[in-house]
């Protein structure tokens, strides 16, 4: 059976903590990777979905992985996506105590709605641990050095949408 995972987020923007969970999920658990942006609009996100979808496609097209690595936006519930595109896993990063435990209750949620689908959890990496896109943006906005928390590509798209 083919192991098609999907990564959802917001990403506003794409950090290099998403893209290290990409690739160990792309070359260590799935065949396919779905990353899902999500809409998000409670969230206020600053790039539109759009060009958040540019962004992760721009960044996972310079990864060297074995799996397929697609984006997709979705706008519905994330069991229901999943269940669309015939995933039958959910990853995700854990970077800190406090993200499980949001992730620990969403995945008791998901489990109910669909317990066919599996979640996984992926540790962030030592070094990429405290990037939190929120975070980035702040810092960007006032004028902080975001390089070793983003792709030169998206500094640069930071900073154009921030009018700096």
């Amino acid at each position: 059976m083919e192991r098609v995972g999907i990564y959802p987020g917001t990403f506003d923007p794409i950090t290099k903590g998403h893209l290290d969970i990409i690739e160990r999920a792309a070359r260590h658990l799935t065949d396919v990777l779905i990353v899902s942006v999500a809409v998000n609009a409670g969230k206020g996100p600053l790039f539109s979905l759009e060009e958040r979808v540019a962004l992760v496609e721009q960044e996972i097209a310079k990864l060297d992985v074995p799996s397929k690595i697609l984006v997709q936006p979705f706008e519905k519930l994330l069991m229901h996506h999943a269940e669309e595109v015939g995933a039958n896993m959910i990853v995700r990063g854990l970077r800190a105590v406090s993200d499980f435990d949001y992730e620990f209750q969403m995945t008791g949620m998901n489990a109910k709605i669909n317990s066919s689908i599996e979640t996984v959890f992926l540790m962030a990496s030592e070094s990429h641990q405290f990037i939190a896109s929120r975070l980035v943006k702040e810092v960007s906005a006032l004028g902080g050095d975001v390089s070793k928390f983003v792709s030169p590509a998206v500094e640069k798209s930071l900073k154009d949408k921030q009018g700096l």
